[in-house]
């Protein structure tokens, strides 16, 4: 394991340790280092491999060539194949509600859909840019993705739980469940402010290989990507399930500003993909599931926390969180969550608040 380690709530970084951590073990040298920072789910590429050409599809060269899906739709680039796997895988797994007048709107991967979701709700602006908070420990990337392009629409103010206290104006506040780094389940947790808050939910990781589906999510807009929920990251593909249409409107009015669609042929191969995780769910006859896409990759999650909490226990400088069972409506049992990341506390010899591991990424338990 290489690399550097990563407040998830800084830019700070630590490339030193103590010789010592103070009781009585010895401290890695500096050159063991984890990589904390670079995450790929390549974690899942052994089972499409096993697929074989199931997953498969052939486009020629006069296809997918307009802009244009469908004008008719208030996302006119999200192709009517996606839509309609998307409300689909969406059903089959019980992770949030698709139905009645909710409207999907596509975007590169989640990363876009955040930054059109601010634009959304922000604009037109007003004579100060609306905060934008999120509880700590948050994902790392917030800030930067907040404020890179330096909007007079919206401004990163920090973490929720202060804004609380002493924020006042109007707010915005995205709850990440389960929470990227330390696999919670999250709420809002700004109170008391009236009408002046809208929430975004980053439902990246609400998928049963990682936690307990314990009820379909319903929030006015929540996000998802295809990177997390099936491991293929390089399609670049995320929608947003939206209850109010002008919202939704604006959003997909942002990715048509910013990238003038979305790829068709990543639509389509999302599409594709989706389509056979739920029907081998639908047409599966045994009761041995285990080569079903969530069970396999849950089993996978499993075994990887499995060997961390067995390193972890023989060591004196990290600890890892115990998270509590929870019915899950998608298995029909109650369930142990599996996090992606393994959020856990470090030694203080060794400088660091808190610690993340990528369990579906590159840190690779098996290396």
């Amino acid at each position: 394991m290489c690399g550097t380690t990563e407040n998830p709530t800084s830019n700070s970084k630590t490339s030193s340790v103590s010789p010592a951590n103070g009781n009585g073990g010895t401290i890695p040298p500096s050159d063991h280092v984890l990589n904390l920072e670079q995450g790929d789910p390549a974690v899942y590429e052994s089972y499409w491999s096993k697929m074989g050409d199931k997953c498969t599809m052939v486009i020629s060269g006069s296809e997918l060539m307009s802009y244009i899906s469908d004008f008719t739709s208030v996302c006119w680039f999200l192709e009517p194949a996606l839509e309609a796997a998307v409300r689909r895988l969406h059903r089959t797994v019980g992770n949030a509600v698709v139905d009645g007048d909710r409207h999907i709107v596509v975007g590169t991967g989640s990363t876009q859909l955040y930054q059109a979701a601010l634009y959304a709700l922000t604009s037109p602006g007003g004579p100060e840019p609306v905060s934008v908070v999120s509880a700590a420990p948050y994902y790392s990337s917030y800030p930067d993705e907040t404020d890179y392009i330096r909007s007079a629409l919206y401004k990163w103010t920090g973490d929720a739980y202060t804004f609380n206290k002493t924020g006042h104006g109007p707010y915005i506040e995205v709850v990440n469940t389960p929470n990227n780094p330390d696999g919670t389940l999250r709420e809002a947790v700004v109170k008391n402010r009236g009408d002046q808050g809208k929430l975004i939910h980053d439902l990246a990781y609400y998928w049963p290989q990682y936690t307990p589906i314990t009820r379909p999510a319903d929030h006015d807009i929540m996000y998802f990507t295809f990177s997390k929920s099936t491991g293929h990251a390089g399609s670049r593909i995320g929608w947003a399930i939206v209850k109010d249409k002008e919202v939704a409107r604006k959003m997909s009015k942002f990715v048509e500003l910013s990238s003038l669609g979305v790829s068709k042929d990543s639509q389509q191969r999302a599409a594709k993909i989706m389509g056979v995780i739920c029907d081998d769910y639908e047409n599966c006859k045994s009761t041995d599931n285990s080569e079903l896409f969530f069970d396999h990759c849950r089993q996978i999650m499993a075994d990887r926390w499995e060997r961390l909490r067995k390193v972890v226990e023989q060591s004196v400088v990290f600890s890892l969180p115990n998270y509590p069972q929870k019915y899950c409506i998608f298995s029909g049992e109650s369930a142990e969550p599996y996090p992606a990341r393994a959020g856990g506390t470090a030694n203080d010899a060794w400088g660091w608040d808190n610690l993340s591991l990528k369990l579906g990424g590159c840190v690779d338990l098996e290396d």
